[in-house]
């Protein structure tokens, strides 16, 4: 059964609910939904009180290594984290408490798959700790018509030439626990949820998925379940009233899980 996963995204050092879209090297057009002057590990230990495991911290841009320490030691072997990860750091973020680490940018250099790179993490971390954030965004359709997807990396800004395919996945499942993917068209906007993507998912991915991206209700997550068969986790970030949203009480979606 599909289960709501938490998030905690954070942006030089605070916890924010951003418009996926409006990322840039620069910060230029930011557009933020939330931001709290509440610790990381305030949201850390909220999740741990309330049992609710797998969720994701994120850090978007430097200078938020010492906030996500924070909230994985007030919640150890409960979050993955990711931003910015790679081979040589992997296994000091384990350490600090994570469950997984989360690696996206660094496996695609120059926007091709580096095996040696993902080999090399695989070797210091473990597959079982391993996730693969495989965000994208839309790119057309193929010739049946059906919509394509390509990743997109470095903080969803560059798009590269690969696309999620059934084969990709299978190829990359290989090699990691499960997939974080990002709708980036839709990431932050509380607009709906890309539907077509989340059945995609369930039909092809051979390991677990949570997905992300346009979440704004607690019938989301009912759909969700109905439409994925069960198969894929939902992530609910700015329309949480955690994160100062209007569409979805938090208690609800813990409620959700438990049931």
């Amino acid at each position: 059964m599909t289960k709501f996963r938490p998030c905690i995204d954070l942006h030089d050092g605070k916890v924010k609910q951003i418009v996926g879209s409006s990322l840039s090297d620069s910060g230029a057009g930011l557009k933020t939904n939330f931001e709290t002057d509440r610790s990381p590990a305030w949201f850390a230990e909220l999740y741990k009180k309330d049992c609710i495991t797998g969720g994701h911290v994120i850090m978007l841009g430097k200078g938020n290594e010492q906030a996500a320490k924070a909230a994985l030691a007030a919640y150890p072997g409960g979050l993955q984290i990711g931003g910015g990860i790679n081979a040589e750091n992997a296994k000091e973020y384990l350490d600090a408490g994570a469950s997984h680490v989360i690696v996206t940018s660094w496996i695609f250099p120059e926007g091709q798959l580096d095996r040696e790179r993902l080999a090399a993490l695989v070797k210091v971390v473990g597959k079982e700790h391993l996730v693969l954030d495989l965000s994208c965004k839309r790119t057309g359709v193929d010739a049946s018509g059906k919509p394509t997807w390509n990743i997109a990396t470095n903080r969803w800004q560059t798009l590269i030439d690969i696309q999620i395919t059934k084969e990709t996945l299978a190829n990359l499942a290989e090699s990691c626990d499960e997939f974080l993917i990002h709708a980036a068209d839709v990431e932050g906007k509380q607009q709906g949820m890309d539907d077509d993507l989340i059945r995609f998912l369930a039909e092809n991915s051979p390991i677990p998925v949570t997905y992300a991206g346009g979440a704004k209700s607690l019938e989301d997550l009912i759909h969700c379940n109905e439409i994925s068969d069960g198969k894929i986790d939902l992530t609910i970030g700015s329309a949480l009233d955690l994160f100062g949203g209007k569409g979805v009480k938090y208690d609800d979606c813990v409620k959700f899980n438990k049931a």
